[in-house]
């Protein structure tokens, strides 16, 4: 375990009682195979996730991780297997389908609008709670004045939630890297999501940064009852906030269970040497 995940209370990770194997299934990923020309990035990899856990995906360098979370939500097309969310089984929705049905997603390299400010790149993550007519009453009659007035609130509490107040009219572009990877969190909460995607949050943060970011990935989750999928490399990190874990190489599910039941299998062991079964 790392310096960073040991800081981590035990009261700190999801409370009392945590979701287990009996709780509702969120999203079902079931018999997923996604190629690239003759390459196949994932191989019939199946797994649950269930409201209200932390679900991290784990693996090594090239292992599919990434691609599973463009399977779910809908930058990529399976070439076999579904997606089932909600109870909702499809082969693919289109990611503005899936953002309006709740799922949001942050990204391992940041996209945000770098000239913007922190506050104005929160309000876009509001896009998917705007009324579709928003934009046109706001440009030429203004009834939408409350509307837009209730969507700041809504940012300015994300910007109350993630102790960033003091940057809220900063351009991002000028933030130091870990404060950009928060105002990107920061965007993805905007859009009040079920399910929270994080591709590598903590990647490039020093031990500090890490720390903030563990405990705003718990509060979220405590505090909102956000469903959390997770790609991260600190393992540390991973074994102490995740629920259960699935693990991921070359593009095959070789472990899938609690974070002590991964952390002892062999496989996964293994994987990470780059031990050989050939």
């Amino acid at each position: 375990m790392t310096d960073t995940a040991s800081t981590i209370s035990d009261e700190a990770v999801g409370g009392d009682i945590r979701p287990d194997e009996n709780s509702e299934i969120l999203l079902s990923v079931d018999n997923v195979i996604l190629s690239f020309g003759g390459v196949k990035a994932i191989q019939d990899v199946s797994f649950n996730i269930r409201k209200g856990e932390i679900r991290a995906i784990i693996g090594p360098n090239g292992a599919g991780k990434s691609s599973m979370l463009n399977v779910i939500n809908g930058f990529y097309k399976p070439n076999e297997g579904s997606i089932t969310y909600k109870g909702v089984t499809r082969p693919q929705m289109e990611p503005s389908e899936v953002a309006r049905e709740g799922v949001s997603r942050t990204f391992q390299n940041i996209a945000l609008f770098r000239g913007m400010s922190t506050l104005d790149n929160i309000m876009t993550g509001r896009n998917t709670r705007m009324n579709k007519n928003f934009l046109w009453q706001a440009l030429y009659f203004g009834p939408a004045r409350q509307e837009e007035l209730e969507h700041r609130r809504k940012a300015e509490d994300i910007i109350d939630f993630l102790e960033i107040q003091a940057i809220r009219k900063t351009p991002v572009g000028r933030l130091p890297y870990g404060l950009q990877k928060r105002v990107e969190l920061g965007r993805a909460l905007a859009a009040e999501p079920d399910l929270l995607l994080l591709d590598e949050p903590m990647a490039g943060m020093n031990s500090e940064e890490k720390e903030d970011m563990c405990r705003f990935i718990l509060d979220v989750n405590d505090e909102f009852g956000t469903t959390i999928a997770l790609i991260e490399h600190d393992m540390g990190v991973v074994m102490d906030i995740s629920d259960r874990v699935v693990v991921l190489d070359y593009g095959k599910k070789i472990a899938d269970g609690t974070p002590d039941e991964v952390r002892g299998n062999q496989d996964v062991i293994d994987a990470y040497l780059g031990v050989s079964h050939d």
